[in-house]
């Protein structure tokens, strides 16, 4: 008989049980029920609202029975629905009617709630381990290639020249900002909503604090409606791990067009590359393809949330049972990803000359030409105009801004000197852009250090 078939006269079908059943996939929080439920009974004990023999019993029993699972020596059983129940009814089993007093004072509604928000503050602190990891290697091939040149790029066209120090820090910034996403999201998950009930608290004098502090929250929900029907905090940690999918996705896109024959800058480790079945010349950049294609996936846990919840009533729904899929989904996708992508990162082989050889195309120093006319006295739009002329009349001649006479350069300005050979060397173009946030190696030196630092402090 189910825990809560007391009203009912008939047993529900074979097909109602699976269709309703979660314990194929909660299971996974049998830790957090576990524990939650050990506070609770705690508390109940504490407060004398069971016997305190009783609460210690169960305790003990609940221990049992997570080494039991975790022992691999337990089965749960879909008819008794969800892990919730799976448990309870394990604990009845093994001491009888005093099992059946834990539940007292609270309802699933608010333990399915603690539940999720337990499970989702450890694997917060757990995914941003890993992204912490990935910002470490990062900043530390950027620290190794401060003097890589390579050009950076608008539109896909080549634009101006940079580093691939530069452009990879480009990335950690992005990084810091997910990992400072998750801090806040778990500040707005470590709220304690047991003691809710199943929507409008309850007769018992519950110590709601007692547990909070027993269980590692630094707050209580504040309204036992909300409590058992918030899920914010579900939709912004996948909403979150969603914007850290994008940031991955377009590193990715990166590292795909960077180790093609036409792009040639890397080349990837063997163990992170596969083969072609038919083609034996080929070399694969599958993982990175892979993160990029498994962004969709965590884009659509999102998007399913959103949609879950966007017409449910106060309070708890059923619907909400669908919460949990989504941000397993979404966490077990960044928690494959991220490991794999830094791997790859880390062994792939830079191909300097390449990158710096592109720089020398495209005219990525024409900006620089344009800014050595304006300080040498040219109005920005008259010099703009002029190299404009200047780079159409290398195009038409198949050459480049270097390789121009003087006699060239002053056939359209006058203003030409010998300077404007420095002025547009690739290597004095990073180096002059030595503001705050620049390219140059001696601002890029001092934010690598300033990432090793928040590094530290993290």
């Amino acid at each position: 008989m189910k825990l809560w078939g007391g009203r009912f006269t008939k047993s529900t079908n074979s097909f109602t049980d699976h269709f309703h059943s979660s314990i194929s996939f909660d299971q996974r929080l049998y830790k957090e029920d576990i524990t939650g439920s050990i506070a609770h009974a705690a508390m109940l004990g504490k407060q004398g609202i069971i016997p305190k023999e009783d609460a210690e019993l169960i305790q003990k029993t609940l221990k049992e029975i997570l080494a039991d699972i975790e022992a691999g020596k337990v089965a749960f059983d879909e008819k008794a629905e969800d892990i919730h129940m799976n448990i309870e009814t394990i604990l009845i089993e093994r001491i009888g009617d005093v099992g059946k007093r834990l539940h007292t004072g609270r309802s699933r509604n608010d333990q399915v709630a603690l539940d999720i928000r337990m499970y989702i503050k450890t694997e917060i602190k757990e995914i941003q381990t890993l992204l912490k990891n990935t910002m470490m290697i990062l900043n530390q091939i950027a620290a190794k290639n401060t003097e890589t040149i390579m050009p950076g790029y608008t539109h896909l066209q080549r634009a101006q020249p940079i580093t691939f120090s530069h452009h990879i820090l480009a990335y950690v910034e992005m990084f810091k900002r997910d990992y400072e996403r998750l801090t806040d999201t778990y500040k707005r998950t470590n709220y304690m909503p047991l003691g809710s009930g199943a929507l409008a608290s309850t007769t018992y004098p519950l110590d709601r604090d007692f547990v909070a502090k027993q269980l590692g929250f630094d707050n209580i929900t504040l309204n036992s409606m909300d409590g058992v029907s918030d899920r914010d905090f579900c939709i912004e940690l996948v909403s979150a791990l969603s914007i850290l999918m994008m940031h991955l996705s377009r590193f990715c896109e990166e590292v795909i067009l960077w180790s093609s024959h036409e792009f040639h800058f890397i080349e990837l480790d063997d163990a992170y590359s596969t083969g072609s079945s038919i083609m034996p010349q080929k070399k694969n950049p599958d993982m990175a393809e892979l993160i990029r294609g498994k962004t969709g996936r965590v884009y659509g846990n999102l998007m399913g949330l959103f949609t879950m919840m966007k017409g449910l009533p106060l309070a708890y729904n059923k619907d909400m049972q669908e919460d949990k899929e989504a941000v397993f989904s979404a966490v077990d996708t960044i928690k494959m990803c991220l490991p794999v992508f830094t791997a790859m990162m880390e062994t792939m082989t830079i191909c300097k000359q390449n990158m710096y050889h592109a720089t020398k195309g495209g005219f990525t120093n024409a900006t620089d030409a344009a800014d050595w006319l304006v300080k040498n006295g040219v109005p920005f739009r008259d010099a703009h105009a002029i190299i404009g002329q200047l780079v159409l009349y290398c195009i038409n001649h198949n050459t480049n801004l270097d390789d121009l006479t003087l006699q060239e350069y002053q056939a359209i300005s006058p203003v030409f000197n010998e300077t404007v050979y420095d002025a547009i060397r690739v290597e004095k173009c990073v180096a002059a852009r030595n503001v705050k946030g620049g390219p140059s190696q001696e601002y890029v030196q001092k934010l690598i250090a300033i990432n090793d630092d928040y590094l530290k402090t993290i």
